[in-house]
């Protein structure tokens, strides 16, 4: 079997029972097609520094794009894929980085100082940047789909004697769809596969794992289960003074919202009384998001409740990932995340590693969630994040 080069821009032609498939059936099996070859380039490639290779770096959003919307700077989300530039210090190396608005060339020119015995000029000649010129709120890969001119422009920008794949943000059908066009493996998970990274799941596979999570309830879509939740979160811990509702999909805490339990005390009637403070007591985190808005959400792609972890010494470590197309699970990193806003929980940055104080926990932690994923089929980049509290001398890792 050969690796994928750029001249196979179009998955292996299909036989009379194909043609009986619908589009979409025939995607799904042109796209796996094309992924059974990834591992066999992987092997070659890979491990060859000099080896000519083409990456095409799709940093696009695929998520609810209101949500998005809602977190500032988020036009500037494309740019965080931006260490794949570092690829190009191995001198046969491709880039090709499309995004919707063109980068400030400032940036790129500092990426490329960064890189070890390469010069800009060498480094410059192949990267390939291209743009939509486009800066509406859809994603990316709709765009860039919209445009068969921009595609064809991609497919150009890959040499002919070299193997190629795409590195994506996050991957759901639409990525699949361009993979399609394309002709090219993506170095992530199959959408069939996209629920794994949700909230619910989430909590599933760290039970599974043996890991600790906060008190809490999945597999929730109405109002009347959120209110269900927070009455049994209550019954359950009569101190708890908060509680966090999160959409499955929401992203960069701005898919949360916080409930409040003052006033409410162990005597009262809980069901009445968590029902009366409903509306009043529910914030969205995203402040021009209003609560009607996010539970319709709610009710459209489900959620979770769970307890909010207090504690005077509190923070958001995070683990990153990676599942190769061998199987071979591997802990890139770990870091810790700055949260902000009026709820503490709306991401504003990192510093990297995490504390040492539980740097190593987090990546044997980070190692079995990866290998349940890898299980379950997942590949490619994940992080993983949590929340670590210390109270005296005890430090409680727990899921996020």
């Amino acid at each position: 079997m050969e690796a994928i080069s750029k001249k196979e821009t179009s998955a292996a032609p299909t036989n009379g029972a194909d043609k009986l498939l619908s589009g979409l059936e025939e995607e799904k099996l042109q796209f796996k097609k094309i992924q059974s070859c990834f591992a066999e380039q992987f092997d070659k490639a890979f491990p060859d520094k000099l080896a000519p290779k083409t990456v095409v770096i799709i940093p696009s959003l695929t998520m609810d794009q209101e949500i998005l919307s809602k977190i500032q700077g988020i036009t500037h989300y494309e740019e965080r894929l931006l260490c794949f530039l570092l690829l190009l210090r191995m001198p046969r190396t491709h880039v090709v980085y499309v995004t919707s608005m063109p980068i400030d060339p400032v940036i790129i020119d500092y990426y490329l100082h960064l890189l070890p015995g390469i010069t800009g000029h060498h480094a410059q000649k192949r990267l390939h940047l291209l743009s939509c010129y486009d800066s509406s709120g859809r994603s990316l890969t709709e765009k860039i789909l919209e445009r068969p001119r921009l595609i064809e422009r991609i497919k150009h920008s890959i040499p002919d004697d070299h193997v190629a794949h795409m590195a994506c943000f996050n991957v759901t059908e639409k990525e699949r769809k361009l993979s399609v066009k394309l002709g090219i493996p993506i170095y992530g998970c199959d959408p069939d596969l996209f629920n794994l990274g949700n909230k619910s799941e989430g909590r599933k596979i760290f039970k599974a794992c043996g890991l600790n999570v906060p008190a809490g309830f999945e597999d929730l879509s109405t109002e009347k289960e959120i209110i269900n939740a927070l009455v049994e979160l209550k019954k359950q811990n009569p101190s708890l003074r908060r509680a966090v509702v999160k959409l499955n999909d929401g992203f960069s805490g701005d898919g949360n919202a916080i409930f409040s339990y003052d006033g409410v005390k162990e005597k009262d009637d809980l069901n009445h009384k968590i029902n009366s403070y409903f509306y009043a007591r529910l914030k969205t985190v995203a402040t021009d998001l209003d609560l009607k808005e996010f539970l319709a959400k709610f009710a459209r792609m489900g959620g979770i409740v769970e307890e909010f972890v207090e504690g005077e010494i509190k923070t958001s470590p995070s683990v990153q990932c990676r599942v190769n197309p061998k199987g071979k699970c591997v802990i890139i990193s770990t870091h810790d995340q700055e949260l902000g806003g009026e709820s503490g929980q709306v991401f504003l940055g990192a510093y990297f590693p995490a504390n040492p104080e539980y740097a190593i926990e987090l990546g044997k932690m980070g190692l079995k969630v990866a290998e349940a994923l890898c299980d379950k089929g997942v590949l490619g980049r994940f992080a993983v994040d949590f929340i670590s509290v210390k109270n005296k001398d005890l430090r409680l890792i727990l899921f996020q």
